[in-house]
């Protein structure tokens, strides 16, 4: 006998949820970057000194990470040319989610130290969070979960083939 609810099933989200976001052994924001196979590791572009990666636990679709190539934990850390290059590289990521998925606005920020959020704390991640009007329900407040409309990989190939440089 049917219940007459619509299930929305999100199993990519259970290892998050259990605490195991994938930063084991290595660090993840350093191997990534050097993976030949971008597709798999959702690398979407890449700068001189950082590049975006989409974020394979995210708030809304098309969250983003801006990460520096080199493992530095804290913003004062960065060196002037990684600064411009994540700078850079943010503006570029607003630009492209705008004209792909017409976001209406962006929440835009670091989380440093483990005490104040990071998940991967040892390694400095800027995130951009496309945002819309109405995208937050009851979800994430009574499930514990977003509703995503599109595979990671069909965002990356997306990102990728209409990333807009400055």
């Amino acid at each position: 006998m049917s219940d007459a609810w619509e299930r929305l099933y999100t199993p990519h989200r259970l290892p998050y949820l259990r605490g195991q976001t994938g930063a084991g052994e290595g660090c993840p924001f350093c191997e990534a970057p050097h993976d030949p196979n971008s597709e798999l590791n959702l690398v979407c572009t890449r700068g001189e000194h950082a590049y975006v990666i989409l974020n394979l636990y995210p708030y809304n679709s098309g969250h983003l990470l801006v990460c520096p190539y080199r493992h530095v934990a804290d913003y004062t850390e960065l060196t002037p040319s990684e600064v411009t290059d994540i700078a850079r590289l943010t503006q570029e990521a607003m630009h492209t989610l705008r004209l792909i998925s017409n976001a209406q606005g962006f929440n835009i920020g670091m989380n440093q130290g483990s005490i104040s959020g990071a998940g991967i704390a040892a390694h400095l991640h800027q995130h951009v969070v496309p945002r819309w009007g109405g995208d937050t329900n009851f979800m994430p407040i009574i499930g514990g979960t977003k509703v995503l409309p599109q595979l990671l990989s069909d965002t990356r190939q997306l990102l990728e083939e209409n990333w807009q440089r400055n």
